[in-house]
């Protein structure tokens, strides 16, 4: 296979073979690696199995097709390896180099792997790398209850499937395929970089976009899925009530992070699914991406009178949390912090009331746009900043212009920046849509001003 920039199927099909022939065996000191000995299915086969059930229904009211899932290359940087969302919602798996081909006409799924894993593999430290079987080993399959073969002949099965079939891809968003960047950049997803290999090894390919396919899909979460939203929920409540009682003039944003991100990992949190966002006084008036673009702008000194802002979550078995709340660094608000605090919750409040199955996003914008005082909307960021759809990422699929459906998960979070003032609060909620309304998720960690004041460790 022809490399593509640094795609997730880059020389698939060379590194099957590795340096060593295919099925040799690695010799070492150590034992060879086998993949289920570090790795868990976090849900239930059949799990996976409803899932690309109700996948495959969906794309049959799109024709026959075939959709291309690929997964992440797989090697580290910092952090440990993290599956992309799809190829793991569909599969449970962390294979690297992989890709998931769900064919609506043969009502098939089947994963395609190299036959061992590049990353165990180096001949020259055997003892270091002791080789670890993917495709090759029969028990992955077995287990996960998906078929998978070996990546050796890929392009050539997807040669013959472009040749009479259209192939979908998911995009991550709304569109046609044929917008695909043609121009080289570090910034192409997965999904672009395999529509671009696609179009070279067979330009006569028909792509197509399977966004909405993937979004009525995953926006509606499982019973297990809410069981795991529901637990990382609650410990991000319960970390951030933890750093809150560490709040005291002096300290600086930074520690609080720290304070942050130790309650989630010490309940159990693999990692942190967004840089902790704790942002206090000036800090506070401005959104992450203004922050971030300085090296070290994100830790400043607290003092009395200032607010301190937590936009922080944490990540449990792949799903992901968002939560935020306001407090005063004193452990008391002012009048003025106080009462612009209880006029955001209110429309958070009313936001909150609207939500029920069968009404829009644009419905629960109008009660949005009713709720806050003329006399300050000029300061309330709401349209698409009030709330983003939670499951595997902070920004899971979905459709915005149709009905919410029982089991979708979002946040609700019509921020308040008042330059004038020097006033910014912010309180966000995890939302389950029910059969009849709307469950909030964070509930157990306050959100009125009193309460928020007694969380503080100054007060």
């Amino acid at each position: 296979m022809k490399p593509v920039g640094r795609s997730i199927l880059v020389g698939i099909v060379a590194l099957t073979g590795l340096e060593t022939a295919r099925g040799t065996a690695v010799h070492a000191q150590s034992l060879e690696q086998r993949y289920w000995d570090w790795t868990v299915l976090e849900f239930s086969p059949a799990e996976y199995a409803s899932r690309r059930a109700r996948l495959l229904e969906e794309l049959g009211t799109l024709g026959d097709g075939v959709l291309l899932l690929p997964s992440a290359e797989g090697t580290s940087h910092g952090p440990s390896f993290r599956q992309l969302d799809d190829f793991h919602y569909w599969t449970g798996l962390e294979l690297p180099m992989s890709l998931l081909v769900v064919d609506a006409r043969e009502q098939t799924a089947v994963v395609y792997a190299p036959a061992r894993d590049p990353r165990f593999e180096n001949p020259g430290r055997p003892n270091d790398f002791p080789g670890r079987p993917l495709a090759d080993d029969p028990a992955i399959a077995e287990r996960a209850g998906i078929e998978i073969r070996v990546a050796d002949d890929l392009d050539a099965v997807l040669s013959e499937l472009a040749g009479e079939r259209t192939l979908y891809l998911d995009l991550g968003r709304a569109g046609s395929a044929a917008d695909v960047q043609t121009s080289a950049t570090p910034d192409l997803t997965p999904d672009e970089l395999l529509a671009l290999h696609l179009s070279e090894i067979t330009p006569e390919a028909r792509l197509e976009n399977a966004f909405r396919a993937i979004a009525r899909v995953r926006a509606v979460k499982s019973p297990a899925e809410i069981a795991v939203i529901r637990r990382v929920a609650e410990l991000t409540t319960t970390a951030i009530a933890e750093a809150a009682r560490h709040i005291v003039a002096g300290i600086d944003e930074r520690t609080l992070e720290g304070r942050f991100e130790l309650g989630c990992k010490r309940q159990g949190a693999q990692r942190i699914p967004f840089h902790p966002i704790v942002k206090s006084g000036p800090n506070s008036l401005w959104p992450w991406r203004v922050l971030a673009s300085h090296y070290d702008r994100r830790n400043r000194q607290m003092f009395d009178g200032d607010l301190v802002i937590f936009d922080v979550g944490c990540e449990l078995d792949h799903y992901v949390s968002d939560v935020g709340r306001t407090f005063p660094v004193s452990g008391v608000f002012s009048p003025e912090q106080r009462a612009a605090l209880e006029m955001q919750r209110s429309v958070a409040d009313a936001i909150i009331g609207a939500i029920r199955p069968g009404v829009t996003l644009a419905d629960v914008q109008r009660v949005a746009d009713v709720a806050i005082p003329p006399d300050e909307r000029r300061y309330m960021q709401t349209g698409s900043f009030f709330s983003h759809h939670l499951g595997l990422s902070t920004g899971d699929p979905v459709l915005t212009d149709e009905p919410l459906q029982a089991g979708m998960v979002f946040t609700v979070e019509p921020w308040y920046y008042n330059h004038d003032t020097g006033i910014s609060v912010f309180v966000e909620d995890m939302i389950l849509v029910t059969e009849d309304g709307a469950e909030v998720l964070t509930a157990g960690l306050p959100r009125d001003a009193a309460s928020l004041e007694a969380m503080v460790g100054g007060s």
